[in-house]
Order: C-alpha cells, then sequence, then structure tokens
C-alpha cells in the first residue's frame, strides 16, 4: 500500500509542477504588446479557471499524501536497511557488571630492585692480542 501511495504522490508532484508551470503569470499580457499571442494554445478565453481549479485539486491530493507518508513512517517499525532484518527479532542479553567494590584494593607491596645481571664468560674482544 505504501508503494502505491509513493507512486501517486510522484505522478501527482510532476503533474503539478507541470500545471503550474502551463499557468499565466500576472505580466503575461505585455507579451501580446511585442508581438506574443498569449492565449492562443486554450482559446480566447484562456485556461485560468481550468487550470486553477486543477492546481488546487492536485495540492490537496499532494498535501494529503504527504500527510499519510509522514504518518506511516513514524508509525512503521523496520529493521535492517540492508534486508536481511535478522536482527530486529532477536533479543540481546547484555551481561551483568561485576559489583565494584566498596574500598579500593590495596597496593602489592614493592619488591627489591633485582641485581644486575652478570656479564657472560666470553673473550673480551676489545682486549689487544699479544703479538709475535
Amino acid at each position: 500500500m505504501i508503494t502505491i501511495i509513493i507512486a501517486i504522490h510522484i505522478v501527482i508532484c510532476l503533474a503539478l509542477i507541470i500545471v503550474i508551470l502551463l499557468q499565466q503569470g500576472k505580466g503575461a499580457e505585455i507579451g501580446a504588446v511585442f508581438g506574443g499571442s498569449s492565449q492562443t494554445v486554450f482559446g480566447a478565453s484562456g485556461a485560468g479557471n481550468v487550470l486553477t481549479k486543477t492546481t488546487w485539486a492536485m495540492a490537496a491530493v499532494f498535501f494529503a499524501t504527504s500527510l499519510f507518508l509522514a504518518y506511516t513512517s513514524t508509525r512503521r517499525f523496520t529493521g535492517s536497511i540492508f534486508g536481511s532484518g535478522g536482527a530486529v527479532g532477536r533479543k540481546v542479553v547484555v551481561p551483568a557488571r561485576p559489583p565494584m567494590p566498596s574500598a579500593p584494593a590495596a597496593p602489592a607491596p614493592l619488591a627489591a630492585p633485582a641485581a644486575p645481571a652478570a656479564p657472560a664468560n666470553r673473550a673480551n674482544p676489545a682486549a689487544p692480542k699479544p703479538g709475535p
């Protein structure tokens, strides 16, 4: 049903634009002075009355569809925009937090610094070699 209303809404939008652009402006009589005939398409009496009534009717339908679509968009419950909708029906369980201790924990005792490691028993490469 929503798809049908959206299609009607789009058609009314486009038709309303066309009908408004077909209407005669207030300064259209000036165009006849310079050689243009402003009322030849719709006859000598013009189409002001027909186009005005059509504009009002289309505007009423446009407002009605706009209100309907706004109302239904707030009422619809949709899941994922990717179409799977798998997360919509699932119940999410959040684990409870462990209780906070009332007093802070005592700091650990400081350990004595460790003695530096003894050097390895290797030959000293910087020592001069005995020569001949």
